[in-house]
C-alpha cells in the first residue's frame, strides 16, 4: 500500500474553451463512458491509502450535473477530499442561474478569472466570441453573492497595452472597494505563463522582461524570481546536473478522456505519457509511475542542464522566464526535436 497521497484528475466532460495559452494542450471534448470515473477510482483503490478524485482536468464544472458530480467526486475519493482551488466555470456562471448559488453554498471566497486584454484580445485567446463579456458578467454575479473575483492576466508582447487597458478597467468597476466591503481584497496580477501545450507556440511573442509596462511592474507575479532569457542561459550553460521532473511529495495523475495516463509535470504529449488504463496492465502503470520510468523522464536523466541550455536557449534573449518555465521549456524543446532514449 503506497502511503503518497494520491490526486486523479481526469478529463470527464471535456471544455467549453479553446485558449491559446492551454499548458496541457488542445484535446477533443467527448464524454467519457457511465461509470468510467468508478472503473478508474477501482483501479488504483488497492495500492493508495489516500485518492484524490477530481472529474476535471480543464474548466471545471463543465457538466449540466454538477452538483450530483461534485458529490460523487467527493464520494469516490479516498481517505481524503478534493479540493476547489477557487476555480469555476465561468461558461457556466453566465449560461446557468443556479450555478452561483452552487459556488456560495460551497463557501467559496474567491474564483480566479483569466484574461488576455481587453475584447479583442480575450475573446480570440479564450477561442470564443463573447468570452470577454461573460468574464465581465460573471465577475458581477459573483460580487452580488459575496464571493470575490480575481482577475489574472496572461502578458505577451502583443497584448501588454491591452492588459494595461485591463488593469484600468479593474478601477473603472471599482474591484478593490467592493471586494473590501465583501471583507477581503481585490487581486489583479499578470505573468507570462508556462512555456507548454499551446503557449510554446507564443514562445516568439513571449513578452520580454524590459518590456513589461511600468504600470503593471507591481501586479506581475513572482516578479522577484522573474529572469531574461540570456541571465538563465549564462548561469547554466556549464551545469553538468540534468533537469527531471519528480512527484516528490504528492503524486497527481492526469488521465485524458482516451483512458491516456500522464504525470501533471508539463503538456500531455506521446513522449510523456505513462501508458493507457485500458490496455496497460495496472501493475506495470505503477511501476513505470512509481520508478517514474517513461520516455521523456528517461531522456532527461541522459543530458544535462547545461547541455540543454547551450543546445537550446537563446544566449542573447530578454523574453521573461521563471527558472522552473525555463527548464520545463528546454527539455520539452529537446524532445520535440529527437532527445527520446
Amino acid at each position: 500500500m503506497n502511503k503518497l497521497p494520491l490526486a486523479i484528475a481526469v478529463d470527464l466532460c471535456g471544455c467549453p474553451n479553446r485558449c491559446l495559452h492551454c499548458w496541457l494542450g488542445h484535446m477533443p471534448n467527448r464524454d467519457m463512458e457511465p461509470g468510467a470515473d468508478e472503473w478508474i477510482v477501482g483501479l488504483f483503490r488497492p495500492y493508495f491509502q489516500q485518492i484524490a478524485f477530481y472529474s476535471w482536468l480543464r474548466e471545471p464544472d463543465f457538466c449540466p450535473d454538477y452538483r450530483a458530480r461534485w458529490e460523487r467526486d467527493k464520494a469516490l475519493s479516498v481517505g481524503c477530499q478534493p479540493e476547489r482551488f477557487e476555480l469555476a466555470s465561468f461558461w457556466r456562471l453566465v449560461r446557468d442561474p443556479d450555478y452561483v448559488n452552487f459556488l456560495e453554498e460551497l463557501r467559496i471566497p474567491c474564483v480566479q478569472l483569466s484574461f488576455f486584454g481587453m475584447e479583442a484580445e480575450t475573446d480570440r485567446y479564450v477561442g470564443r466570441r463573447g468570452a470577454f463579456r461573460e468574464l465581465l458578467e460573471a465577475t458581477e454575479l459573483l460580487l452580488r453573492h459575496g464571493i470575490r473575483p480575481r482577475w489574472q492576466g496572461f502578458l505577451n508582447e502583443e497584448n501588454r497595452e491591452a492588459l494595461v487597458a485591463l488593469l484600468g478597467l479593474s478601477r473603472e468597476l471599482e474591484l478593490s472597494q467592493r471586494c473590501e466591503a465583501l471583507g477581503g481584497e481585490f487581486r489583479f496580477f499578470v505573468h507570462a505563463g508556462s512555456c507548454e501545450g499551446e503557449n510554446r507556440r507564443l514562445y516568439p511573442i513571449r513578452i520580454r522582461k524590459d518590456h513589461i509596462p511600468a504600470e503593471l511592474l507591481p501586479y506581475f507575479l513572482n516578479y522577484d524570481r522573474l529572469h531574461t532569457e540570456a541571465e538563465l542561459w549564462e548561469s547554466w550553460r556549464e551545469l553538468s546536473s540534468p533537469y527531471v521532473p519528480s512527484a516528490r511529495g504528492q503524486l497527481v495523475l492526469y488521465v485524458a478522456n482516451n483512458y491516456d495516463l500522464f504525470f501533471n509535470f508539463t503538456h500531455m504529449r506521446p513522449e510523456w505519457r505513462i501508458g493507457n488504463l485500458k490496455s496497460d496492465p495496472i501493475k506495470e502503470l505503477l511501476r513505470r509511475i512509481t520508478e517514474e520510468d517513461i520516455p521523456a523522464l528517461r531522456a532527461a536523466r541522459g543530458i544535462s542542464l547545461g547541455e540543454l541550455t547551450r543546445r537550446w536557449g537563446a544566449p542573447d534573449s530578454t523574453r521573461a522566464f521563471e527558472p522552473e518555465d525555463y527548464q520545463s521549456y528546454l527539455l520539452n524543446t529537446h524532445l520535440e526535436h529527437g532527445g527520446i532514449l
